[in-house]
């Protein structure tokens, strides 16, 4: 594609072609090859689209149309009781079937750009007859976002450089692994349109800073509002165009374009940003946005400082006045911040601040934030995973930006730095490099096929009828090589993209693809038949205790009751339901019965060889319980007196005690004979006598491969005592009968699968 522009670039801007009469192009001819080239860009940036949708369909073949993951199932949720009543009630929203008993303040503690423009999308094609379902709408959102977000590349890589590392770019971008990962057709997640809303914003920034445009600026302020109503993550933009200004200040390169833009978009976006009830007053009260409110000072002073400057009779002696006055002024600014902020006028930096800048503060001091996979450090075979050959093409760019070092380049090298650091730091954050690595790589990459795909020489020979010279046949043969060698790489981006897409990315979390020891391929659908067991069988106002990483599936497939969930606002409530699970049966009872839960749900891999159960986690609710109960849980005490981490006949009475452990084992030694059962994960022998009998709880369901397990809480009999003492469970109208033990699929043996 880069290579059909150039040709026609050619024939637009060039002078070696002519006509049979050896005048050059005419104006019409000219005009002609314009809306040629306008037109080939255009079908190719509809194709990059078409490319961009249809490479996040995978999921959607392979399965079914189906929400994916986790926090994706409470935007689905939220979405639908939104498309059921008006944005006013959804903004008031008190959910009492979450964070049971306390509830939650939905409505206040959420960003709603998501659902709202999936209702708007919903409520649109139904104006025009087409009654879409909204879950299928929620499916394919991400994928739809997906080709503006192609676009908004292309027209800012565009400002950049060119339209042909524009094009290249979008193409990065369209199908780039690091992007789809967050994209695909299911992943109906804040981030699935806050990229979009990030390209955007730098799109017409980038716009603003090299016209001074004030519609651009209020683009990139509608743009910034946008999404701060959509993800958290907006305060990466809060910081990085401030950083970008003061850079810019410091090299000397102030002028009213910079005063004008950096103004309209802090004003506008402040303002309007302060509209969603989540964020409030935060972007004056917390530390996360003073860089914003700083630079937007500063740029005041210095402004004030090149008027009078300007009035000068002599401005190299007013230079040293106005570095004295900004060293003052920035001393003064920092030393009322760390005052504001230590009367708690200001908020002070929150624990994931920190946690960027310290890769062990989370873990020693908010474990449940380092327990999260996502917020974990990136290993390195990742960024190639993700973005393939782009990221040894991505410093090259950047230093090929240094070269020029326009206004817009500043930005984009400052960018490539920050996000450089944090992906390496987060997981998470690797897609908020993804963009820039495109970008640059694109820049490199057309920089590349600028010299190398010029064959104009060669052809001006031929048309003379000149035999070219050795250095001439030699010179096309490099440029052969290298142009090809390029050119096979890009075709091997394609194939890894692909494969990476359908093979890594495509699975929604709540089906997982397996095969049979002849290679045939299952699918393990223990999730969905837990939940809908739940749904089907207990009474509506049930409530299952689990841990958190479940809390929106059970809320969005089973509807029911749920502790505790993926928001994990509360840090306590989370500590109380490890506790629980860290505990032996009676204390485990009295917390739960104290709770109200009518039913505990554990995840185990341990037949199947399904490495994300709970027992895996299981230290991780330890860590986070200790913090607040170090007098009853100590991690140390889970541990081996040779501090092994175990489960077989050597772990330690503590873990064998805990109700964590017998739910997950409960009569899981029995499907492989008397010699005990092997865990398939850990690689350990369990016995009946490890785990031993329940005598406070019962299990309802198991699922097929033993995945999910499903236990409810004995009834305290008329005098109030626990289940301990009553042989058969009373049934009272507030509980569900289950007609006894459910028969375990698994009875006659595991099932020869592999995750």
């Amino acid at each position: 594609m880069s290579d059909v522009v150039d040709v026609v670039d050619a024939a637009v801007g060039s002078n070696a072609r002519v006509n049979k009469d050896g005048d050059n192009l005419t104006i019409k001819e000219k005009s002609v090859a314009h809306w040629v080239l306008q037109s080939l860009k255009i079908l190719i940036c509809v194709f990059l689209v078409v490319a961009a949708v249809s490479s996040r369909l995978f999921a959607v073949i392979k399965f079914e149309s189906i929400i994916h993951e986790f926090d994706p199932w409470f935007n689905f949720r939220a979405t639908r009781i939104l498309t059921e009543s008006s944005f006013y009630h959804f903004l008031n929203w008190f959910d009492s079937r979450t964070w049971y008993p306390l509830g939650r303040v939905t409505g206040g503690t959420l960003y709603p750009g998501l659902m709202a423009t999936a209702a708007m999308v919903w409520h649109g094609l139904r104006k025009i007859g087409l009654p879409v379902d909204i879950r299928n709408i929620c499916v394919m959102f991400a994928p739809a976002f997906s080709g503006i977000t192609a676009w908004a590349t292309y027209k800012l890589t565009c400002d950049i450089k060119d339209s042909r590392a524009g094009l290249l770019a979008a193409a990065f971008m369209a199908i780039v692994p690091g992007y789809i990962s967050r994209s695909v057709a299911g992943s109906y997640d804040n981030e699935a349109i806050a990229i979009t809303l990030l390209m955007l914003t730098f799109m017409f920034w980038i716009k603003a800073i090299k016209s001074g445009s004030i519609l651009n600026a209020m683009g990139a302020a509608l743009c910034y509002f946008y999404m701060v109503s959509a993800w958290g993550g907006y305060v990466f933009i809060t910081n990085l165009i401030p950083f970008h200004v003061f850079c810019l200040l410091l090299m000397g390169r102030y002028t009213s374009r910079i005063y004008v833009a950096y103004n309209t978009w802090f004003i506008l976006g402040t303002v309007a940003s302060m509209q969603i009830p989540f964020v409030g007053f935060l972007p004056i009260r917390s530390n996360d946005h003073m860089s914003a409110l700083g630079v937007f000072g500063l740029l005041q002073i210095v402004a004030l400082g090149d008027y009078i400057k300007n009035k000068w009779d002599n401005p190299k002696r007013f230079r040293p006045v106005l570095f004295v006055s900004l060293i003052i002024i920035c001393v003064l600014g920092l030393g009322l911040l760390t005052l504001a902020t230590y009367l708690g006028v200001i908020a002070p930096w929150t624990g994931r601040f920190y946690s960027l800048w310290d890769t062990n503060y989370a873990k020693i001091h908010i474990p449940i934030i380092a327990s999260v996979s996502e917020h974990q450090p990136v290993a390195w075979p990742s960024f190639f995973f993700d973005t393939h050959f782009l990221i040894w093409m991505f410093p090259v760019g950047v230093v090929l930006l240094f070269l020029e070092l326009k206004d817009e380049h500043v930005f984009i090298i400052v960018y490539s730095v920050l996000c450089s650091y944090f992906a390496g730091v987060m997981v998470r954050l690797m897609l908020t490099l993804t963009p820039v690595i495109c970008i640059t790589a694109a820049v490199a990459l057309s920089q590349l096929f600028d010299v190398y795909l010029n064959f104009n020489d060669l052809f001006t020979l031929l048309q003379n009828n000149s035999i070219p010279t050795r250095p001439t046949i030699t010179k096309f043969i490099t440029k052969l090589i290298v142009s090809g060698s390029f050119i096979f790489y890009l075709f091997m981006f394609v194939y890894h993209c692909t494969w990476v897409t359908q093979n890594a990315y495509s699975s929604p979390s709540v089906v997982l693809p397996s095969s049979t020891p002849d290679g045939k391929l299952s699918l393990i659908d223990d999730y969905r038949e837990a939940y809908y067991w739940l749904r089907m069988n207990t009474p509506e106002d049930s409530k299952v205790a689990a841990w958190w990483d479940y809390g929106y599936q059970i809320g969005g497939m089973a509807d029911r009751t749920t502790l505790v969930d993926n928001n994990t606002w509360n840090n306590t409530h989370i500590a109380l339901v490890g506790k629980a699970m860290a505990s032996n049966e009676t204390r485990a009872y009295e917390i739960l019965d104290e709770l109200d839960v009518d039913y505990v749900l554990v995840v185990f891999g341990g037949v199947l060889g399904f490495g994300g159960d709970d027992i895996n986690k299981f230290l991780w609710m330890i860590r986070i319980s200790e913090g607040i109960w170090p007098e009853e849980i100590n991690e140390r005490s889970f541990f081996t007196a040779n501090g092994e981490y175990k489960v077989d006949s050597t772990a330690s009475q503590t873990m064998k005690d805990s109700i964590m452990y017998k739910m997950s084992y409960y009569h899981f030694p029995e499907l492989f004979g008397t010699n005990g059962g092997m865990d398939r994960v850990r690689q350990q022998l369990i016995k009946s006598e490890d785990v031993g009998e329940l005598t406070r709880f019962h299990e309802v369901f198991t699922s097929e491969n033993w995945m999910i397990r499903i236990y409810q809480l004995n009834e305290r009999d008329n005098e109030g005592r626990d289940g301990k003492f009553i042989s058969t469970p009373v049934v009272s109208n507030t509980k569900a009968s289950t007609g006894g033990r459910r028969k375990r699929h698994g009875a006659v043996g595991p099932s020869d699968l592999r995750i």
